[in-house]
């Protein structure tokens, strides 16, 4: 369901999210060498070089389908503080669009990765990109967990993936519907 290459930028309350750009490199080169920031990752941690590439990827990610890991800009810094976006990702023999969340240590535990998750979601969804997103996540990865089930997921398979137990989880655009209409309703009353 691609569709046009999405907006250059958008803001939450706390956050400027933006497309990636070569001259992030060195900054989430930063983030993405944190052993802790990694720890999750089926890549490990990046050096430089591993970080252009990813961010090499996710240029190609924009251009194929619209969409890919979003730079995260901290409003009040401003400085980028990490990732979040939705990406291409194999999971067995289907490609699912992923959403994938990275930040800087210093700014975990204050509800920004939620924030922005959510922030993409309503993206992906309201522009009807895809008819689902998925996320994958290491069981005792608890802070994920919690940033996934704050978004709207809920119910998820367990399988391998790159050689380790993950949970699955899937959100439809008719199930993002219906939280965002309970939302707005909840707001409203």
């Amino acid at each position: 369901m691609h569709r046009e290459a999405m907006v250059q930028a958008f803001e939450t309350e706390r956050l400027v999210l933006r497309r990636l750009s070569l001259g992030d490199v060195p900054e989430l080169s930063k983030i993405l060498s944190d052993p802790e920031v990694m720890r999750h990752s089926v890549n490990g941690v990046c050096d430089e070089a591993a970080t252009r590439k990813f961010v090499e990827w996710c240029l190609s990610c924009y251009e194929s389908h619209g969409v890919g890991p979003w730079a995260l800009i901290d409003k009040k810094a401003p400085e980028l503080i990490g990732f979040c976006g939705a990406a291409p990702e194999m999971v067995g023999d289907v490609e699912e669009i992923n959403l994938g969340y990275r930040l800087a240590r210093r700014y975990w535990n204050k509800g920004l990765a939620s924030e922005a998750a959510r922030a993409v979601l309503n993206y992906v969804f309201g522009e009807k990109l895809f008819d689902s997103v998925v996320v994958i996540i290491e069981p005792e990865h608890l802070a994920s967990l919690k940033v996934a089930e704050k978004a709207g997921f809920s119910s998820f398979d367990v399988l391998e993936f790159h050689g380790r137990p993950v949970r699955l989880y899937c959100l439809t655009l008719e199930q993002w519907k219906t939280l965002h209409n309970n939302a707005m309703h909840a707001t409203s009353a």
